[in-house]
């Protein structure tokens, strides 16, 4: 396949991202109005801005335009640039402390390293960002892991924000194969096949209890077992995120509308989900509104910039 043809997939990938991230980000507010909204599948009114994770995101997907594969000192820097030129977009207060302290001269290397009393970060935000990795290099998940690793350790250290990336890239990948007809796969093989590319970790036993939980299940019972990224770790958002878009890889509005359910970190885990789904959707699934309405990462400060 071409690199445009990659690049291409990327986008798409980043597309997805945006449009999970401004939708969830849609659903905070007082708790009644959000119920009353998701009770009647409509959107509060929104601008339908992205967060931090389509930001970074935008980043990650730069580099595979201008270089085929992370270079990570270029990607650290493309976020350092992009959180200074908005902080309010929804930055956690670990990730202002190393692009800050990144920003005014660290080591990226010891910096991400010795947040959490030297234990490296197993935050969320490694996860929320790969999907463009796993679309580029969807026909070598090697590949992938690989890209996947290169762009989490300069923020996440810690095995388990690194395992949730690995999850998501891989899961990305896969929502190609099956888009192209390459493969097929029941939610249930679906999350085997990306558990069986993943370190023994936490968030991947996790991400494993997603095999037996039925898509009929109450969300609460969901939740209880799965998370919901409100401890905003990839142990806590992704197993729940590679669950839904298990059930969904052919419809990407009916992925984010579950993804949405389960409230929490909704953000995150709508931009996952959708940076997944959006791959592998039915493109009658895919809302032509929410595609015209969404910031436009190109035209925004954050692309070329």
């Amino acid at each position: 396949m071409t690199t445009e043809k990659r690049l291409e997939l990327a986008r798409k990938s980043l597309l997805g991202t945006s449009i999970g991230d401004a939708f969830g980000e849609s659903f905070f507010g007082e708790t009644e109005m959000i119920l009353e909204h998701l009770r009647k599948r409509k959107i509060p009114k929104t601008t339908w801005d992205f967060t931090d994770d389509t930001i970074m995101a935008i980043a990650v997907y730069e580099q595979l335009e201008k270089n085929q594969e992370i270079i990570q000192d270029e990607l650290i820097q493309s976020f350092v640039r992009n959180h200074e030129k908005d902080l309010n977009r929804g930055y956690g207060a670990t990730a202002r402390k190393i692009l800050r302290e990144i920003g005014e001269g660290g080591n990226w290397k010891e910096v991400s390293q010795n947040v959490f009393e030297g234990m490296g970060s197993m935050g969320n935000g490694a996860s929320m960002r790969v999907c463009p990795i796993g679309a580029f290099f969807f026909d070598d998940l090697k590949k992938v892991k690989e890209q996947a690793i290169k762009s989490a350790e300069i923020t996440h250290t810690n095995i388990e924000g690194i395992t949730g990336a690995i999850a998501v890239s891989i899961a990305s990948a896969l929502a190609v194969r099956v888009k192209l007809k390459l493969e097929k796969y029941t939610p249930t093989e679906f999350i085997e096949k990306i558990v069986t590319e993943l370190p023994d970790t936490d968030t991947t036993s996790k991400i494993k209890k997603g095999i037996k939980i039925p898509y009929n299940y109450h969300i609460e019972t969901v939740k209880s077992i799965l998370g919901n990224g409100v401890q905003i770790i990839a142990k806590d958002t992704v197993p729940f995120s590679i669950w839904c878009a298990a059930h969904n890889l052919d419809n990407f509005e009916e992925s984010i509308w579950k993804a949405i359910t389960v409230l929490g970190d909704r953000d995150t885990i709508c931009a996952i989900v959708g940076g997944i789904t959006m791959l592998s959707s039915d493109e009658k699934n895919i809302p032509q509104h929410w595609v015209d309405s969404v910031e436009k990462y190109e035209e925004s400060i954050f692309y070329k910039g």
